[in-house]
C-alpha cells in the first residue's frame, strides 16, 4: 500500500514539472544537461563552484561542517523559468510586469522547524534570468566574498534565527523554493525546488576565564555599585560573545543611580579603547545644538534654514525650503529628497561621502513633493551634517572648540576623536569615538536632567524635548531630537528606553523609569546581525540582569 502511495505521489509530482516545462509564457532556456533532467525539482548543495558541463551526482554535498572560512553553493534545478511560473500566479500579467514584481520566495527549515522566509527582494537577478534560467548556481558562504545574492540570503537567514537554531553539534538544513508575486498582497506559488544537507556545527572551545563577570576597577569620576546582579545571566551572555554566537562585541557597560554596575570588555578592547559608534555622534549633535540655544548663539530649534543660508543660491531652490526648520533635521522630518533606508534615493548619505561638500551636497537636493515637513519620519544623515555645519558657524572658535569646553571638561572626557567633514569641520553625522565609560557619561548625564557635578550642561527643558515622542516611526518606535524610543517587554514587564543608536550593533541606552544607563558597543559593520544580536542581548540578557 505505502509503495503504491510512493509511486502515486512521482507519477503526480512528474506531471507537475512537465506540466510547468510545457508551459511557456515566455520562451526559456531548454533543459539539456542529464543532470539538470534527472534534477528537476531539486536543490543541490556543493562546496566549490563546479561549472554544470562537470557537475556530476557524486558532487552533491551531503553534510557540511560550518566553519570559518568555508564555500557553500547551492544549484537549483527547475522545470520552468520564474517568469514562467509567475505566470500561473497571475496569468493577466505581461511578462515585464512579472519580472518587476515577482522572484524567489526563500524558506529555510532547522530540523524540521521553519526557522526563516524570505520573498527576495525583486531587484535580485535581472528580467532576462528570470525569463530564461531554468537553472541557477549561487553562493551561500564564500571565502572569496563573491558578489551575489545568495550570501547576503543566508546572513539574513542566519541573523534571523539561523545562527541560534545552527547550534553546535547536528542538524538537519532544509531550504524550499517558491515563486512569489508583490501586487496588492503576496502571493505564493508551490514549491519548485528543495534539498537538504546535514549541518555539522563544531564545538568552539574558549577559556572559562572569558566567562566570569569581570571585576570593576576604581577610577575617577565614577563610583563601583554594589547592587546585586543576575551573574548567571551575564557569565551566560559571555559565554555566547566568546563562542562568536554574538559576534563582534567590544563592550557592555551598565550603570546604575550613577554607580558601574558592570562594566565588560572583549575581543581585543578595554577600558581606554575609544570606540567608533558610528551615528550614535548624531545624539551628541542634539546635545550641543541645545547646549548652543541655552548659550544663546542660536535662538531655538524652530529657526528655519533660510535665516543660515541664502538658499537661492543653491540649486533645486524652492520656497518650500525656506520653511525647514532645525526642528525638522533634528527629527528627521525634513522634506528634502533624502532618504537613507532607500538605497534609491539621490540624498542617500552613501551619495553625499565621495563629494567635496557635505553641506551643499544637502542644500542642493530638490524638495520631496510627497513629503509634509516636520510631518514624516525619514532617516536623513545629510540633515545632521547640516545641523553641524550651522552650529560650527554659530558657536565661538567653531563646533570641535566648543564641544570640548561646554560637553567634554565638564564631563571629565579627555580622550575622544572627531572624524571630519571635507570642510574640517567635526562631523556631527557620526563616528565620534569615546570610551564606553564616556559614553555612559553621556547617556548619564541625560539622566541626571543635564547636571554633572552640579554644574547644569544642558538645560531640562531641552532633555524633555530630546527624550520625547516627537515622531511616530511605527506602532512600537518613535524618534526625539536625535534619539530613538522604544519599549522591551521582559517577563511581562515593561520597559522604556531611548537610545543613540550606531551601525554594527551600538546603542546608548538610557531608561525612561529606571535609574539605569546601559552602553553596548561592536564593530559588526554592515552585518545582518549586528542589530538584531543588541535586540537579544537587552531583552534576554541585560534587562533581565540589571532589574532582578
Amino acid at each position: 500500500m505505502k509503495s503504491k502511495i510512493t509511486n502515486i505521489a512521482l507519477s503526480i509530482l512528474t506531471y507537475l514539472n512537465v506540466s510547468a516545462q510545457k508551459n511557456e509564457f515566455v520562451k526559456k532556456d531548454s533543459i539539456i544537461y542529464p543532470i539538470h533532467k534527472s534534477n528537476i525539482g531539486k536543490i543541490a548543495f556543493m562546496e566549490k563552484a563546479i561549472a554544470i558541463e562537470n557537475f556530476k551526482e557524486t558532487d552533491f554535498l551531503k553534510s557540511f561542517e560550518l566553519k570559518e572560512k568555508s564555500e557553500l553553493n547551492i544549484r537549483v534545478f527547475l522545470g520552468n523559468s520564474l517568469t514562467n511560473y509567475l505566470h500561473l500566479l497571475s496569468p493577466q500579467l505581461t511578462a515585464d510586469e512579472l519580472t518587476k514584481n515577482g522572484n524567489y520566495q526563500f524558506t529555510f527549515f532547522v530540523d524540521n522547524k521553519k526557522i526563516y522566509v524570505e520573498n527576495l527582494n525583486i531587484g535580485a537577478g535581472s528580467a532576462d534570468s528570470k525569463n530564461q534560467k531554468t537553472i541557477f548556481r549561487v553562493p551561500l558562504i564564500s571565502s572569496t566574498n563573491e558578489d551575489s545574492w545568495g550570501k547576503f540570503l543566508w546572513n539574513r537567514f542566519f541573523g534571523n534565527g539561523g545562527q541560534e537554531a545552527l547550534s553546535e553539534g547536528g542538524h538537519l538544513l532544509k531550504i524550499e523554493i517558491r515563486p512569489y508575486l508583490k501586487l496588492t498582497e503576496v502571493l505564493a506559488g508551490n514549491i519548485i525546488a528543495e534539498g537538504q544537507i546535514k549541518i555539522i556545527v563544531p564545538e568552539i572551545k574558549i577559556d572559562e576565564k572569558l566567562v566570569k563577570v569581570q571585576s570593576i576597577k576604581p577610577i575617577k569620576d565614577w563610583q563601583i555599585s554594589t547592587e546585586k546582579i543576575d551573574i548567571a545571566k551575564i557569565e551566560e551572555l559571555n559565554r555566547k560573545i566568546a563562542k562568536k554566537t554574538y559576534k563582534n562585541v567590544t563592550s557592555i557597560v551598565a550603570i546604575k543611580d550613577g554607580k558601574i554596575l558592570i562594566e565588560e570588555y572583549f575581543n581585543g578592547s578595554n577600558r581606554n579603547t575609544l570606540h567608533d559608534t558610528r551615528s550614535v555622534g548624531k545624539s551628541f549633535a542634539s546635545t550641543l545644538l541645545g547646549i548652543a540655544i541655552k548659550d544663546k548663539y542660536i535662538k531655538s530649534e524652530t529657526q528655519t534654514l533660510k535665516e543660515f543660508y541664502d538658499l537661492k543660491s543653491f540649486q533645486n531652490y524652492s520656497t518650500a525650503k525656506d520653511s525647514i526648520t532645525l526642528k525638522s533635521l533634528l527629527t528627521m522630518s525634513s522634506n528634502f529628497e533624502g532618504s537613507d533606508m532607500n538605497t534609491e534615493s539621490i540624498g542617500h548619505e552613501e551619495n553625499m561621502y565621495p563629494t567635496k561638500n557635505w553641506v551643499d551636497f544637502t542644500l542642493n537636493l530638490p524638495i520631496d513633493k510627497t513629503k509634509s515637513s516636520g510631518k514624516q519620519w525619514d532617516y536623513f544623515t545629510a540633515g545632521v551634517v547640516v545641523l553641524g555645519d550651522i552650529i560650527h558657524k554659530s558657536v565661538p572658535n567653531g563646533l570641535e572648540k566648543y564641544a570640548d569646553k561646554n560637553l567634554f571638561k565638564p564631563l571629565g572626557i579627555t580622550k575622544y576623536k572627531w572624524q571630519f567633514t571635507p570642510q574640517k569641520v567635526a562631523n556631527t553625522a557620526g563616528s565620534l569615538q569615546l570610551s564606553s565609560l564616556d559614553n555612559a557619561k553621556f547617556g548619564q548625564l541625560y539622566k541626571n536632567q543635564g547636571t554633572w557635578n552640579g554644574k547644569q550642561i544642558l538645560s531640562q527643558e531641552w532633555i524633555e524635548k530630546s527624550l520625547s515622542h516627537q515622531m511616530i516611526i511605527s506602532e512600537k518606535e518613535f524618534y526625539g531630537y536625535l534619539f530613538f524610543n522604544k519599549t522591551y517587554n521582559v517577563n511581562g514587564l515593561y520597559y522604556e528606553v531611548y537610545y543613540s543608536d550606531g551601525n554594527g550593533g551600538n546603542r546608548i541606552f538610557i531608561f525612561k523609569d529606571q535609574p539605569i544607563v546601559i552602553v553596548i558597543t561592536a564593530t559588526a559593520y554592515n552585518t545582518p546581525y549586528g542589530e538584531k544580536q543588541v535586540e537579544k542581548i537587552m531583552q534576554e540578557y541585560l534587562i533581565p540582569a540589571v532589574t532582578k
